[in-house]
């Protein structure tokens, strides 16, 4: 085995401290936004809808603060920092009571959280809908009076603030004017590759799909080369932008009401491992990205939660498995199970 093949073959090993570069791989110039101590902070998406009929059931509501501080106490042990909530602003009530009840409860427990914004996907308004919406956010959520604010994700002193796209009918430029007023002025971050708008972005998240080629029937395009393509571009042509990593064990949207039958299989929890140390073939440990988000914690829809561990096969069945050198899942861990949608 030469020594890069044996450096990859470390690699696989969660948490490794030490990176790789492929011989011939493209240099990233220094980024602008830097992790801390050599590897990301690894953060993760949370679902915080179920309990709520228009959802799968799962066994457990999304607003019972025990279960909830529960989640807090697991995701800390297997070395999470942060649980980024999907949120809808007024549009979608049941989830704004689950955020504001896991501000309180990460701020208690000593843990942090942010919020992705589930962008609308009305044409007509929806600028305006969207500034309505950050600054409803803002004024109750992230305000020195907001309870359990001081949970909050920050960067450098500056909120982080995530953006999942819809309908792409917000002039972001626009947007980014408004929230240039407040104070302090937060970090917005969109998902994928920069576009024409790249100007009101601070950042960009990796988000759990397969490669150019599309989704294959047999799950085996875990994205090796949308993340390749997606470090390869910020690394090189975006420094000056925060990246953030993604990864995810696998992919399986048949229980969600609004699935297409799209598979990324968990390959043994080959997919998780491949996916959360690729960011280490482009990126040396001195320059490596702040975030790393786990896509995701809890969504049972799409079948990446990790909440229940990581798919690995053993005499052809799938168990749950350690991550981060987590204590392994208690048998009160819910399940996911299909209900009424």
């Amino acid at each position: 085995m030469n020594s890069y093949a044996a450096c990859i073959a470390l690699s696989l090993s969660l948490l490794l401290p030490h990176g790789c570069s492929a011989p011939g791989a493209s240099e990233p110039l220094p980024l602008k936004y830097k992790a801390q101590n050599g590897s990301p902070t690894v953060i993760a998406l949370y679902e915080a809808w179920f309990g709520h009929p228009s959802h799968i059931t799962i066994g457990y509501s999304s607003h019972d603060p025990g279960v909830i501080t529960q989640q807090i106490r697991k995701a800390k042990a297997m070395g999470i920092s942060a649980f980024v909530v999907d949120w809808y602003g007024d549009r979608e009530p049941f989830i704004d009571k689950s955020y504001a009840m896991m501000q309180n409860l990460a701020e208690k427990n000593k843990f942090k959280i942010a919020m992705m914004y589930d962008e609308t996907n009305q044409e007509e308004g929806a600028t305006d809908e969207t500034i309505a919406d950050l600054t409803m956010f803002r004024d109750t959520y992230l305000a020195s009076n907001a309870p359990g604010h001081q949970a909050y994700l920050t960067f450098e002193g500056r909120p982080v603030i995530f953006v999942f796209p819809k309908g792409n009918h917000t002039d972001w430029t626009k947007v980014r004017n408004v929230v240039n007023s407040w104070n302090p002025v937060p970090l917005l971050i969109q998902e994928n590759l920069p576009g024409p708008d790249a100007a009101a972005w601070d950042g960009y998240y990796a988000w759990v799909q397969p490669g150019p080629k599309g989704w294959k029937p047999d799950g085996s395009d875990w994205g090796e080369q949308y993340l390749a393509d997606f470090y390869t571009t910020m690394g090189t042509k975006y420094p000056d932008k925060l990246i953030v990593g993604g990864a995810w064990s696998q992919f399986d949207d048949s229980k969600a009401s609004w699935g297409w039958n799209r598979h990324i299989a968990g390959r043994c929890g080959g997919t998780f491992k491949d996916t959360f140390n690729d960011w280490r073939k482009f990126f040396a440990p001195n320059n490596a990205p702040p975030f790393l988000m786990l896509e995701t914690w809890n969504d049972y829809e799409e079948g990446t939660a990790l909440e229940p561990g990581i798919p690995n096969c053993t005499n052809g069945q799938a168990v749950p498995a350690n991550t981060a050198g987590a204590a392994e899942p208690s048998s009160q861990t819910p399940s996911a199970t299909a209900g009424s949608q």
